[in-house]
């Protein structure tokens, strides 16, 4: 006692006061530590790959990555290292860093098992996979009985597959990615058993809320199999719009449980949703393989997996034609009726077409005419958000009429804005909904607004306030609806719904013209012409 007395006496008062400090805040100098301790793999696994990916001098990565970790760490230490009220908080992001670094190694284990299962498969053994075949494994590994989502190109031979063969009470088309992921956690807790979710890689904005505040194992913990079209895939030619996206697929994805494999070194990614997940193969014993490792993590720590499908995965299977064509009289194919729509135009109208294969056929009906494409904005990604831009533009050239060409999907992706549309009520506003009843770019598969005795465009922009709609089938109610449409002035919005055909031109061509290139010249034509 008398030796601690005498040795407190011979500490300066500095000295003293840190000792005091550091009793004060061991708490939180502990978590500090241990937070960069958990940053410091992140930033050796990062340089390595930096080097690995690069041939510039290593050291300017190594030197990048740590510039990048001091605004973090002066706010910790600044902020938040001082306040006793986030020692809880940062001890169960701790804990929660834990668990996820055990899945991580858990899937590691799982990954190496089945490969040592499975061992190297040359490609010339490979085969598609057949959709009834995975169907089944599905069902009868995962014990998944719900199916919903958005279709995708790469997955339309099973979603066909789907779509004939499972009760409509049991597959559910949904307007967008994010309802999808909603059915699947309301039929999980219903059920006790996860659900079929795909989607394109595109739809993953709209899934990230729902799995980030709902499904995943931090908050809900509500399992699932996400079945994902890998659109953009490195390596492989692509539309513009998924040039970007595709390549950063997985790193939106997932922990990353990205292997990269040099010999026998396995890096882990860290990255931001936390959803482990895996290329399917394209044979039926690696994806029954695949599966079992999905089942497994679902099941262990009750959270979503994800299967990324790469081009031609699936043997083709072609979805039996619908019969709403006839059975509604429907006379017009949407390039058909498009034309139609486009002799009312006048030279200063603006236009925005919508996402897949209409602005497809506006680009090649511009050409046809002469027109050039200067007048029109083609918008090849983000599906459902023509209009808002279309409103955009509307408030900020309200001497321009703009119109907006909409698919049916389209619109039941992001319907609200017509809500907005309505509400700021924009004179210029001419909005024309082409319903044909499905997503025709990616495979046929019936949308909502198929069923017209039930479901109409027209009816439901009235209820939100657009101050006119109209309804044409046929070419005669076309002209004599853009008509009336060109004669109403200032009394806007305006929709005009064309109900029409399904199905597109077999040799329908892409846009020759760069997605820069059209918004430059469309940017052009808004501000001089």
């Amino acid at each position: 006692m008398a030796r601690s007395r005498s040795q407190a006496q011979t500490r300066t008062p500095f000295i003293e006061h840190l000792r005091q400090q550091f009793h004060q805040h061991k708490n939180h100098i502990f978590v500090s530590c241990a937070l960069v301790l958990l940053a410091l793999p992140r930033l050796i696994m990062s340089f390595i790959s930096g080097c690995m990916q690069s041939s510039r001098n290593p050291w300017l990565y190594l030197f990048g990555y740590l510039i990048s970790f001091i605004p973090s760490m002066i706010t910790f230490i600044v902020f938040i290292l001082p306040s006793k009220k986030y020692k809880d908080e940062l001890t169960t992001m701790i804990q929660r860093t834990i668990q996820r670094f055990r899945n991580i190694l858990y899937q590691a284990k799982e990954q190496q098992k089945r490969n040592e299962e499975a061992q190297d498969m040359p490609e010339l053994t490979r085969d598609f996979l057949d959709p009834a075949e995975f169907y089944q494994q599905v069902k009868t590994i995962c014990g998944i009985n719900f199916f919903c989502g958005v279709p995708d190109s790469l997955l339309k031979d099973f979603c066909a597959y789907v779509t004939k063969n499972v009760s409509p009470n049991y597959h559910i088309i949904t307007a967008n990615e994010g309802s999808a992921v909603g059915l699947a956690c309301g039929s999980y807790m219903a059920t006790g058993q996860p659900s079929l979710v795909y989607l394109q890689n595109s739809g993953l904005g709209n899934i990230v809320n729902p799995i980030m505040s709902l499904a995943t194992p931090g908050v809900y913990s509500l399992p699932m199999l996400l079945l994902i079209g890998w659109r953009g895939e490195p390596g492989k030619p692509d539309e513009p719009q998924h040039r970007v996206q595709g390549p950063a697929t997985p790193d939106i994805l997932s922990e990353q449980i990205l292997f990269i494999k040099t010999s026998s070194i396995i890096f882990f990614l860290l990255a931001a949703l936390g959803i482990p997940f895996q290329s399917l193969p394209n044979c039926h014993d690696g994806a029954g393989q695949a599966l079992e490792t999905a089942k497994r993590y679902m099941e262990t720590t009750k959270g979503p997996y994800a299967l990324l499908v790469k081009h031609q995965t699936f043997l083709t299977y072609a979805l039996p034609k619908m019969n709403i064509d006839v059975e509604a009289g429907l006379s017009l194919t949407r390039e058909e009726a498009l034309e139609c729509v486009v002799n009312h135009f006048q030279h200063q109208d603006v236009v925005v077409g919508t996402t897949g294969m209409l602005s497809r056929e506006l680009f090649e009906l511009r050409m046809k005419r002469g027109d050039g494409h200067e007048r029109d904005f083609l918008t090849v990604g983000g599906m459902g958000h023509a209009s808002a831009i279309a409103l955009g533009i509307a408030i900020q050239k309200p001497d321009r009429t703009v119109y907006c060409l909409d698919g049916d999907g389209a619109v039941l992706m992001h319907m609200g804005i017509l809500a907005n549309i309505a509400a700021v009520a924009p004179s210029n506003f001419k909005h024309i909904v082409f319903n044909n009843g499905a997503h025709d770019s990616v495979g046929g598969q019936p949308t909502v607004a198929s069923n017209h005795d039930r479901f109409s465009f027209s009816h439901i922009a009235q209820g939100c306030g657009y101050k006119h709609v109209m309804i044409a089938t046929n070419q005669i109610e076309i002209n004599e609806a853009m008509e009336k449409i060109r004669a109403i002035n200032n009394d806007g919005p305006i929709l005009l719904e064309l109900r029409i055909k399904t199905g597109h031109r077999k040799n329908l061509g892409r846009p020759t013209r760069s997605t820069n290139e059209n918004r430059k010249d469309f940017m052009h034509f808004l501000q001089f012409n």
